[in-house]
């Protein structure tokens, strides 16, 4: 019922072993499932021998058998090392007729085997591990019927199926081992819940840093953990990433060994399955507590130092102030002086750390943010702004506050002494505008004031200083147009000039 002859294999001997060792099956314990396989296939067989075979290097093992009252054999009298180089199963009806097997001392000698039915054990890969067989003492040359062959069939299929159910509940042992291993070998906690947020792991680290014993914080009892301060903000967001999925991060405090509540960095992603399910959430919290200590150490001294910048600002002005009375004639000089100063204390104003003018700003402070406010002292009897803005607004920072804030103040000073804040209903028109390629411009348009008799013959101090303020700080350009209805101002800055912060991204991404 089969052909004798061995078909050509696609594998090497080095693959087919790598494979059966794989399974990490040899030299196992008996189990249930197999047993219950070979004494099915040597009744529907009533054959007296069964066994779950597999083909080692130098022997056959059997991982369980029926009749023959050993677990391996050498391999020089096996008839599955035969069988392996079948397609997919070996008949033999009477082994004293088959030129293999008719001097095996199997045959010729004590058991004295006759029948042999086979079908083969292949991995996912095809490659031939052993196989289920049936061996009986009696010839049998009519062969086994089409359904004892079936039932073969189905019942190799079967030992494969334990066969890979075993090792895949191994590799997920030894998968979780290695996460362990890897877990308790990180310096922050670990943890992990289950979709609907039980808590059910945490490695090693969380139970140091704690000191509550294992198994004590899990479900909801990880919360007595938290800062009370902490409890609701932290629960808040917790659901809030259970019922949308979206990533959990939040600061807050837990409760050392010691009893010191520490500052901690909490985060968790979701796992999701091949139809977007999540099937659980993986968290880790870091120690930031002297992260935490050092960025308030340094709050304080960045504040002391603004605070002790501004006192500078205010002694220099009084100083001028002073010189002015006593040299009268330097009063002019001393006044434009002052207003400079003023102008430079105003802009430290909205980039020193926490000031009352720059908290609301400075969070979020945008461009136009910040000329709104330098220009809240340029109102029109209605108590509307003198200076109007428009256009794209721009991330903004002190990077470039202190040269944008002299620039404007320049400019809105000259305006108020000869252009067109000098007159009632005058204005000054403010575009910005963002261009493809990403430059940034803007345009200062005085309308209303005093008609522009031509280019002055003589460049003043703060035209200077405005344009120094461009140029040499902002890696930008400015130009001048004196229009007859008014001076045009255009000042054209790459786009990373404004914030220190935007240019560290377009770093990034380069």
């Amino acid at each position: 019922m089969s052909d004798p002859s061995p078909v050509s294999p696609s594998w090497t001997e080095a693959e087919r072993l790598a494979a059966l060792h794989d399974y990490e099956i040899l030299d196992t314990e008996p189990e249930r499932a197999f047993d219950d396989i070979v004494d099915l296939a040597a009744t529907l067989f009533d054959a007296p021998i069964a066994v779950v075979n597999l083909i080692d290097e130098d022997r056959q093992w059997f991982k369980a058998e029926k009749g023959l009252g050993v677990r391996e054999t050498p391999l020089d009298t096996s008839f599955c090392a035969h069988a392996i180089l079948q397609a997919d199963q070996m008949v033999v009806p009477d082994a004293t007729r088959d030129p293999r097997f008719d001097c095996n001392p199997l045959v010729t000698d004590a058991p004295g085997l006759r029948f042999y039915a086979g079908r083969l054990l292949k991995s996912a890969e095809g490659l031939p591990l052993g196989t289920l067989c049936v061996l009986d003492t009696e010839a049998r040359p009519e062969g086994p019927t089409d359904v004892q062959m079936k039932a073969l069939e189905v019942l190799a299929a079967q030992v494969m199926t334990q066969l890979n159910l075993r090792r895949a509940l191994k590799q997920q042992q030894r998968s979780e081992a290695e996460f362990r291993a890897i877990a308790d070998s990180l310096p922050q906690m670990v943890w992990a819940t289950r979709p609907d947020g039980f808590h059910d792991y945490y490695n090693a680290r969380w139970y140091e840093f704690t000191g509550m014993p294992p198994g004590s914080t899990d479900g909801e009892d990880w919360n007595d953990v938290f800062h009370p301060e902490d409890q609701q903000r932290a629960w808040g967001l917790w659901r809030h990433s259970l019922a949308t999925g979206e990533p959990y991060e939040i600061e807050y405090r837990l409760k050392r060994h010691d009893g010191v509540y520490c500052w901690t960095l909490g985060r968790a992603m979701p796992v999701r399955d091949s139809t977007g399910r999540i099937v659980r959430w993986f968290g880790t919290c870091t120690d930031i507590d002297d992260l935490k200590r050092m960025d308030q150490a340094k709050e304080l001294l960045s504040q002391e130092l603004s605070h002790r910048i501004k006192n500078i600002f205010a002694v220099v002005s009084a100083l001028v102030a002073l010189s002015a009375r006593q040299y009268p004639e330097a009063k002019p000089f001393a006044q434009a002086l002052r207003t400079r100063i003023n102008a430079l204390a105003r802009a430290h104003e909205f980039v020193r750390p926490h000031s009352d003018v720059s908290q609301p700003l400075m969070g979020n402070m945008t461009l136009h943010g910040f000329l709104t406010a330098l220009f809240t002292p340029y109102t029109d009897e209605t108590g509307g702004p003198r200076v109007r803005i428009s256009g794209d607004d721009a991330a903004f920072d002190d990077q470039a506050a202190t040269s944008v804030a002299l620039l404007f103040h320049e400019l809105a000073t000259n305006a108020s002494k000869y252009g067109a804040l000098s007159v009632s209903g005058g204005y000054v028109e403010v575009t910005t505008e963002q261009t493809a390629g990403g430059d940034f411009h803007l345009a200062w348009r005085e309308r209303g004031g005093p008609e522009v008799r031509g280019v002055p013959s003589t460049v003043g101090f703060g035209s200077s200083l405005a344009t120094l303020s461009v140029e040499g700080q902002l890696a930008g350009k400015l130009s001048r147009n004196w229009n007859p209805d008014g001076l045009e101002v255009l000042i054209e800055l790459p786009g990373t000039a404004l914030s220190r912060r935007k240019a560290a991204r377009d770093l990034t991404k380069a």
